[in-house]
């Protein structure tokens, strides 16, 4: 994944459409809120887009951008100047290389998908967050890329596109490390393109490759894809190919006395000093 990233961040900017406006959507639902962070990290931050545009939003603030990828992080050495600065980290969301209880607010656009141990990623942000610091944050739910989920399963009956997580269990995570009052939503966006052709462009120049075990390790043959390319065809409207995308919005406070739950083998273990005998009414 760091490799895929890294190559393209310098076409990333280019092809990152969907990336732009749901980071849009973000920032929208933040304004409202008239937060005052003392240090505001943007988890996956990419270019640096998101990060510019916190430090426009928290003038006062210390604005971090970490990522995981170096590439991305050159790119966003671009945008940040005198007057808009923020600090560049290069970090992984399972081992945030931050001290515990150190930021107020976590912006974090369209990265959580990417993290096949979603506990361990959420947990890693509520170990950073302050008590009453707030998440932001947005990813893909599985109804994402369905069309040419479908056109592939004509082909074979290989994993050609990621699997992404059902908003639920990403509110079941949020509630396991201990997050209060989390709330999600769901958005339909739908891009689209000339031929599949096209969009398989744009996901490889956002780094978007398939990262499912179960992906075949070779090249595709010709037999395939026209086989694929074909089946996507009876999806086309209006001349144009559709790519839907599930995007899921969500937003939690760090909860100061809760404790957060390990998870183990699908079960929530609890501390016994962290039960609590109910008051009577």
């Amino acid at each position: 994944m760091r490799s895929s990233f890294d190559r393209a961040s310098a076409s990333y900017d280019a092809a990152a459409v969907l990336q732009a406006r749901v980071r849009e959507e973000l920032l929208d639902r933040l304004r409202p809120m008239r937060l005052e962070p003392a240090v505001a990290l943007d988890l996956g931050a990419g270019t640096g887009r998101g990060a510019r545009a916190l430090k426009e939003l928290y003038r006062h603030s210390i604005v971090i951008a970490l990522d995981i990828a170096p590439g991305m992080l050159r790119e966003a050495r671009r945008r940040s100047g005198a007057f808009r600065r923020f600090e560049r980290v290069c970090g992984d969301a399972f081992r945030l290389p931050l001290k515990d209880r150190c930021v107020d607010l976590v912006f974090s656009n369209l990265m959580l998908q990417w993290c096949d141990e979603l506990d361990v990623a959420i947990g890693e942000i509520r170990r950073v967050l302050r008590p009453g610091g707030f998440l932001a944050f947005s990813t893909l739910g599985p109804d994402t890329l369905r069309e040419l989920r479908l056109a592939w399963s004509a082909a074979d009956s290989a994993s050609h596109v990621n699997t992404f997580l059902d908003m639920h269990d990403v509110g079941d995570a949020l509630t396991r490390a201990g997050f209060a009052e989390p709330v999600l939503d769901v958005e339909r966006v739908e891009l689209t393109y000339p031929d599949v052709l096209a969009l398989v462009r744009d996901l490889k120049a956002i780094g978007a490759h398939n990262v499912a075990a179960a992906r075949l390790k070779g090249l595709t043959g010709r037999a395939k894809w026209r086989a694929m390319t074909q089946a996507y065809e009876a999806f086309r409207r209006d001349g144009r190919l559709p790519a839907s995308y599930e995007v899921v919005h969500g937003a939690a406070w760090g909860a100061e006395s809760r404790p957060a739950f390990a998870s183990a083998g699908g079960e929530a273990q609890i501390a016994p000093a962290a039960i609590r005998r109910r008051a009577r009414p």
